[in-house]
């Protein structure tokens, strides 16, 4: 966590595991429907798979401990698309190709708590899912969960306790629960869990629809369309829709939603291999069933907008002259297609280019906004350090970053030194949040910090005002 910047922290809701999988992404599972040529597979000679069975079998013959077939056969399909030397091309075993699959569809069975890591603890995050198992059964924001069915959860990775708290509808799972100074456990039956890819609010005041879109996944343009024809409703007339730090997800869906703000006919994405262009998308009522968004639009990004997030982007900007605000995209410009292998394994492989209307590729360069807006230097800071103290006397990188947090909210702090003046500043935020006030930083001192700096980049969001500014001229 330690070199995750704050901004990151806030705006993915400190790499919360509600969903499973990450990084970036986009793909297709391979079907009759699939858009692009597919070479047939070559069969390899007798003499080029000879070296490998050879390896195999002196491996299982000679090796000095017993050896795991599975294990062995796991590692050489691996190794195989390893030497690609592409971080997107893979093989995925049963348990990673459920995970991306997981990642991507529109429900899940668990309990709907969003988790995070505290100090080696796995703790809720956020308010549970509504209607969720989690909210029927008390859960609430910053309840540490210290066991999963009587095992300790304390050193265990984040994915590690979500798998053990996830399963099958219908089933049981018991978690012990610290709150405070009390430790209790609460028995939770599990259910279908709906993922929610589109989050709208309105700006009554400038009548603007406010869209953020977290990834791209299975229901996520319906959730689109239902979002837009809530917010007209709701009275508005103009939308911002933020992909920021959104690392992609399914073509489909991206085409279909921008689709919806482009005339028909207009091109969404092109795709090329060495050769040149091969195919492209463009706008039509096959895609958006006619539902079109003819209202201004700005669309948000950041370093953080990836794959799908910048086909969106770059279709909207190029195709419709949609003005982008924001910073420099990730800049990953190519598609994986994901084909099943037979076994439950998952072959996931990049299998061609994809270039923006104007036949960009931003592989490495990333989609360039048209208007540069970021949040402040303060919010590119790493989080505070749960896993110690500060205080008055320490001079440190964490104290640095402490006061300019509290800089930030107002205080005059400086410096990499914990002095009186920042004792003050810190006793005034735990006055304010209602704790102990000892003037020392602990770990829910510094979680009352990190949420009022959130709420101050709230107001100070340049990228969202920018967008704001230019809907409303």
């Amino acid at each position: 966590m330690k070199n995750v910047s704050f901004h990151r922290y806030v705006i993915s809701l400190i790499c919360v595991a509600i969903l499973s999988g990450g990084g970036v992404y986009i793909w297709q599972k391979s079907t009759a429907a699939t858009q692009y040529p597919q070479n047939q597979p070559t069969v390899p000679t007798s003499n080029e798979l000879e070296k490998v069975q050879t390896l195999f079998d002196q491996i299982r013959a000679n090796y000095y401990q017993e050896v795991d077939e599975d294990v062995l056969v796991e590692g050489a399909l691996k190794g195989m698309t390893d030497a690609l030397g592409d971080p997107y091309t893979t093989y995925l075993s049963e348990s990673a190709a459920n995970e991306l699959d997981q990642s991507l569809s529109s429900s899940f069975e668990g309990i709907g708590a969003t988790l995070t890591l505290v100090n080696d603890y796995p703790e809720v995050a956020q308010a549970p899912i509504k209607n969720s198992p989690a909210e029927k059964n008390g859960l609430r924001l910053n309840d540490r969960i210290l066991k999963v069915d009587g095992k300790e959860t304390k050193g265990l990775s984040l994915t590690e306790v979500v798998n053990n708290i996830r399963g099958k509808k219908g089933t049981t799972v018991k978690l012990t629960i610290q709150r405070e100074k009390e430790t209790f456990d609460v028995s939770i039956t599990r259910d279908t869990i709906p993922v929610e890819t589109v989050h709208t609010d309105l700006d009554s005041e400038k009548e603007i629809g406010k869209i953020e879109i977290t990834t791209f996944g299975e229901s996520t343009a319906s959730e689109l369309k239902e979002g837009i024809e809530s917010l007209r409703k709701k009275g508005a007339k103009s939308f911002i829709l933020d992909v920021r730090q959104n690392p992609g997800g399914l073509l489909d869906q991206v085409q279909i939603m921008a689709s919806m703000f482009l005339e028909d006919g207009k091109t969404i994405v092109k795709f090329a291999d060495d050769s040149g262009v091969i195919s492209e998308t463009k706008a039509s009522a096959a895609l958006d069933e006619g539902f079109k968004v003819t209202e201004p639009v700005v669309v948000l990004v950041d370093g953080g907008s990836a794959s799908a997030a910048e086909i969106f982007a770059a279709a909207l900007q190029e195709s419709a002259d949609i003005p982008v605000v924001g910073t420099e995209t990730f800049g990953k410009g190519t598609v994986q297609n994901v084909k099943e292998l037979g076994d439950n394994s998952e072959l996931k492989m990049t299998v061609m280019k994809w270039l923006t209307p104007n036949e960009e590729w931003v592989n490495e360069q990333g989609v360039m906004p048209d208007h540069q807006a970021d949040f402040p230097e303060y919010a590119y800071l790493a989080p505070l350090p749960r896993d110690k103290e500060l205080q008055e006397g320490q001079s440190s990188e964490a104290v640095d970053r402490l006061n300019q947090f509290l800089s930030a909210l107002g205080y005059r702090t400086t410096g990499d030194t914990f002095g009186q003046t920042t004792v003050s500043a810190v006793q005034a935020v735990q006055q304010k949040a209602e704790l102990e006030v000892t003037g020392k930083v602990n770990a829910e001192t510094a979680q009352a910090i990190e949420k009022a700096v959130t709420d101050q980049l709230k107001q100070e969001d340049h990228a969202y005002l920018k967008a704001v500014e230019l809907l409303s001229k």
